[in-house]
């Protein structure tokens, strides 16, 4: 996206003179854009000044502070994440947008997630919020924050120690990939995965 200015503007940007500008040109340093039909240069600030370019488009980005849970029992948890960002952001004079899901944190096809990712993507995403890591997704967290790297986005994660349900979402999520490759193994509907399903369930309550 170009921004033209005039050659006042352009040489201000630069911290030099209209005069440095003009010299410049004829020495073939820094050419004008374009000329106006009445002979006034015009300069494109992208292309002069791109650190200048890239801070303003990083702070037109919007702060997006994303919660999740993995069943439908933790809801009351899922609003305290909720409350939790929500009061962060606005401390932090940030506007903001809060980005919920409720599934697991093996499941890469969650509304909110697949939402977020597009964001970073399109780079209309320019800060993410997190109240801890594994909140985003169980394994793949990293890849995410790769991605927020490579697109200029600030990556703040509130707590930094374990969350107070890790051992529970940890074992649906154990509990969820044992049924999917036993399905896959013996069929969904097989007495043999069954007895297994139930097996891991039984170790699961007793942990």
């Amino acid at each position: 996206m170009s921004r033209l200015v005039s050659i006042a503007e352009a040489a201000k940007a630069l911290g030099v003179s209209p005069q440095t500008l003009r010299r410049w040109e004829r020495e073939g340093k820094a050419v004008p854009t374009e000329k106006t039909a009445g002979g006034r240069r015009r300069y494109d600030l992208a292309k002069l000044r791109p650190d200048l370019f890239r801070a303003e488009a990083v702070a037109d980005r919007k702060t997006v502070a994303y919660a999740r849970v993995s069943s439908h029992d933790q809801k009351e948890d899922l609003e305290r994440q909720k409350k939790v960002l929500e009061m962060y952001c606005a401390a932090a004079g940030w506007t903001y947008e809060i980005v919920a899901d409720l599934g697991s944190g093996m499941n890469y096809r969650k509304r909110g997630l697949k939402r977020l990712i597009d964001g970073i993507l399109d780079e209309s995403v320019g800060r993410l919020v997190l109240t801890h890591k594994d909140r985003l997704l169980r394994f793949g967290a990293e890849l995410i924050f790769a991605l927020c790297e490579a697109r200029n986005i600030e990556v703040v994660i509130l707590n930094r120690g374990e969350v107070a349900t890790f051992e529970e979402d940890l074992a649906k999520d154990v509990l969820e990939i044992i049924t999917v490759f036993s399905a896959r193994l013996y069929g969904s509907r097989s007495r043999k995965n069954k007895l297994i399903i139930d097996g891991i369930k039984k170790v699961v309550e007793e942990a």
